[in-house]
């Protein structure tokens, strides 16, 4: 953050009276432009891009790391700054003499494989970077799309380099489907598996993301609480005994403030106090999963999640808890039902075993993996009836 956003973020703080200056700042689904503390895996990534530079494509590569490591965030961040200085918008804006030699354009996609399930929106997803014309969301076929791309690529000098990220996680779109996709257009394109493994029997160039160590992690939350926060908000010492609970996810450190600045506001308080960081960091789950997972569902699903934080599910049956979700909602307790064990299917909710209670299949509860109330600020879904 620069000299002028400091002033202008304090001038805003007092201005407004709130805890809050930037809320986008403070979401664990916000990356930051500028990874902090992440120079040395940049390079390395940089390192197995270098051929871009030389006018060639580089070779596939794998960026791997834990849950909360900022392989997402680091990959964002250096596609957006490859875009601006190969991507075709900064190339069309420079003037050459007779015969002297352009650079090619190279186009650096990202795609997050947790909201693109489908051939169709994969290109859909890649056309939208590499096409100077609008990419129609329906009233076109898969075909289509794909013809389009096969165009935009058959020069000599056009290629990209993408990235599939979260390849790895249930039901998303895994990594050798999209080689497949990409199979009429392989000598353009160059693909980047981003997730918590390399795919299966992968020997190519892996750049591997640590945990973030202790101090860290403190910059990473104090970069963005002085971002998002007024002035004073939350002290020194409550960051570095968040950072060491965290234990190098910070994934999970976002969300915990972001719960206990919510916890604050709804107090009226002008400051976070140890009890709402305790509040906060039981409302993340140890070993959850990231609450963009959730953010990523589908809207009916997500109202159902939406209706499970809200209500009390401890210990009663799934059945029980469908029948008042279902009461709820427009949803009959069948799909309600059938909703949550899928979701469980997917890591996202859990099922636990209730005590035997005689004849017949033991019955289970549910529990969130997610951090509920993130979710709950985040999610578009509401709880309202709809009956």
């Amino acid at each position: 953050m620069n000299l002028q956003e400091r002033i202008a973020r304090r001038r805003s703080a007092h201005k407004d009276q709130g805890v809050v200056v930037d809320h986008d700042h403070l979401s664990p689904v916000v990356h930051r432009p500028e990874p902090v503390g992440r120079g040395p895996v940049l390079e390395q990534l940089l390192d197995a891009l270098e051929p871009v530079f030389d006018g060639e494509l580089p070779s596939p590569v794998a960026v791997v790391g834990p849950p909360g490591a900022g392989t997402s965030a680091i990959v964002v961040a250096l596609f957006d700054a490859m875009n601006d200085r190969f991507g075709e918008s900064s190339q069309s804006i420079r003037t050459t003499t007779r015969g002297e030699r352009t650079e090619p354009t190279t186009w650096f996609v990202y795609v997050d494989a947790r909201r693109v399930g489908s051939s169709f929106a994969f290109y859909r997803a890649l056309l939208s970077v590499i096409s100077p014309e609008p990419v129609p969301e329906s009233g076109i076929g898969t075909g289509a799309l794909h013809d389009r791309l096969c165009d935009r690529l058959a020069r000599h000098d056009r290629r990209a380099v993408v990235a599939i990220d979260h390849h790895d996680e249930p039901e998303t779109l895994a990594y050798d489907r999209v080689c497949e996709l990409l199979e009429p257009v392989d000598d353009s394109v160059s693909p980047v598996a981003v997730g918590a493994m390399p795919p299966d029997d992968w020997s190519a160039t892996t750049v591997s993301v640590p945990p973030y160590r202790h101090h860290e992690l403190v910059d990473v939350v104090t970069d963005r609480t002085s971002t998002a926060l007024a002035p004073g908000v939350i002290d020194h010492e409550s960051v570095r005994n968040l950072a060491m609970w965290a234990d190098g996810n910070a994934h999970d450190a976002l969300a915990a403030v972001f719960a206990a600045t919510a916890y604050a506001r709804e107090e009226g308080a002008d400051r976070i106090e140890p009890d709402h960081l305790e509040r906060a960091k039981a409302a993340v789950p140890e070993d959850g999963v990231h609450v963009d997972r959730t953010l990523a569902l589908s809207e009916t699903r997500q109202q159902v999640l939406s209706h499970l934080v809200s209500i009390d599910s401890d210990d009663r049956p799934i059945r029980e808890v469908a029948d008042e979700i279902a009461s709820r909602s427009s949803l009959t307790a069948g799909t309600v039902k059938r909703f949550l064990y899928e979701l469980a299917d997917r890591g996202v909710i859990e099922r636990v075993p209730l005590p035997a209670n005689g004849t017949g299949r033991r019955p289970s509860a549910i529990e969130p993996r997610f951090p509920t109330t993130a979710f709950r600020s985040l999610s578009s879904a509401t709880t309202t009836d709809d009956g």
